[in-house]
């Protein structure tokens, strides 16, 4: 194992392991972003207001499916950390080996189904018929790229798991430049139209995924996957969705109140379709703070309780909390300057009505940041809750996100309008926190509850802070 690729999360200063494990995956996260808006800005500006809304419109869809994926292959990551914590490298290569399998499986049946779906649930979403047709062009592209999605996921999951957030970002860099250029050349070059910015995604994410596997066989000693590791086992493969499966569902879940959102929005016609569209990439961009906590969160809480030290994770919380409110009061005063400005990226300049979408859009981004407060501890609490082991407990706050939204969707929409779009996001997060600070502490005592004080604060009852890096 190369020593310099790893991080040992459960001795040192919490706020400076925190920073330093999330900046490298903050910035992951906004190349992300980035090639994401990339698609939707050469859409917007190439193929027009109705390019735009028909892949807005698959918005929630997309998270439904994808955030499934997503949480899954991070919660298969999550036992991986807990037992390089506790350096129990054989079990460690066990639940490796029973991921590659479970993963195959996932991937063969969610990219069967959702491409023979496809054309149903976006009848099903009440998607505009003028947009229709773009719509379903770009997300087959996307729900194809499945076992892309899997491989890319669960690999660099893998890589943060022991503390390297740093390499899964120099590939997401590459990924993202290439994103760009396959993103001009497939819709300006061929006019390969919104299909071809699917395809310039997918091919991109695979580029990433490639590399991890590269840099992991070559880097990672102990990854070094043998026969007998790759044996499934009904333990493993019984850990493993335990944890990963609520991970899964909690988007998912969280995605139906989204979907049941989207389609109140599409039945408001394809200018409020366009206006959240661009509102929500921007805001999405400006959220990438939150993921990296979030993110940061779930390998601190795995890596610390696995090697015993609850004693962290309280200061964890508290240090992380600090860097999310200050982050959220920044955000809410760059918008106050910007205003809805960023969303004229999206928008053509010769559409038939512009000006009107990005008052909207701009409305809708001013509603959505004085709310990032609730937000930041959405992520920060529930993924510590996770990275804990206690994936289904968190997984009930999808379940407040996504009341929150149906109730605003099915019941305020048709009565409010557009309004009631712009503050269901925020109320979805107000919920979730209500739910999820007390869970914390019900957790938290239990595992206090399980380990032994001398493991938790040392022989002595104070803080052990001996070097125990690998």
């Amino acid at each position: 194992m190369a020593r310099s690729s790893v991080r040992d999360l459960t001795v040192g200063s919490p706020m400076k392991l925190i920073l330093g494990f999330m900046l490298p995956l903050l910035f992951g996260m906004l190349f992300q972003q980035f090639y994401n808006m990339v698609d939707t800005i050469v859409v917007g500006q190439y193929l027009g207001v109705n390019a735009l809304a028909g892949v807005g419109s698959t918005g929630s869809v997309n998270f439904l499916v994808l955030g499934f994926v997503i949480g899954l292959c991070a919660g298969f990551a999550i036992p991986v950390a807990q037992q390089f914590g506790s350096k129990d490298f054989e079990a460690l290569r066990k639940y490796v080996g029973n991921t590659i399998w479970i993963a195959v499986f996932f991937a063969a049946v969610l990219t069967t189904a959702t491409c023979l779906l496809c054309t149903n649930i976006l009848q099903w979403m009440n998607t505009p018929e003028d947009v229709f047709s773009e719509a379903h062009d770009y997300i087959f592209v996307i729900f194809m790229g499945i076992p892309v999605t899997f491989l890319y996921n669960i690999l660099s999951g893998i890589i943060r798991s022991l503390g390297d957030s740093r390499t899964p970002v120099i590939f997401l860099i590459i990924s993202s430049l290439l994103n760009v250029a396959l993103d001009i050349f497939m819709i300006v070059v061929l006019n390969s139209g919104v299909s071809g910015a699917g395809y310039a995604t997918v091919i991109s994410q695979l580029v990433s995924g490639i590399l991890c596997l590269i840099y992991i066989a070559k880097r990672f000693e102990i990854l070094h996957i043998k026969k007998s590791d790759m044996k499934p086992e009904a333990y493993y493969i019984g850990r493993l969705c335990a944890v990963g499966l609520p991970m899964g569902l909690q988007y998912s879940i969280t995605a139906i109140g989204s979907i049941l959102l989207q389609t109140a929005v599409n039945g408001l016609g394809s200018t409020y379709v366009a206006a959240v569209t661009a509102g929500s990439k921007v805001s999405q961009f400006m959220c990438c703070p939150f993921d990296a906590m979030g993110s940061t969160m779930a390998t601190y809480g795995g890596q610390n309780v696995g090697a015993g030290r609850v004693d962290r994770v309280k200061k964890g919380l508290f240090s992380c909390s600090l860097l999310g409110v200050g982050y959220a009061v920044f955000a809410l005063g760059f918008v106050e300057l910007l205003g809805g400005k960023a969303a004229m990226l999206f928008i053509k300049a010769d559409s038939g009505n512009p000006e009107e979408i990005l008052e909207l859009a701009g409305q809708f981004l001013m509603i959505n940041v004085s709310f990032y407060v609730p937000l930041a501890f959405v992520n920060i609490v529930r993924f510590l809750i996770q990275g804990m082991g206690f994936s289904q407990i968190a997984v009930f706050a999808g379940v407040f996100e996504m009341a929150a939204r149906a109730f605003v969707g099915l019941c305020l929409v048709p009565v409010l309008g557009y309004i009631a779009v712009c503050f269901a996001s925020p109320a979805a997060w107000v919920l979730a926190d209500i739910f999820l600070i007390p869970a914390f502490y019900g957790c938290f005592g239990k595992i206090r509850r399980k380990i032994k004080p001398e493991i938790q604060y040392g022989i002595n009852g104070e803080e052990n802070t001996e070097n125990r890096s690998s």
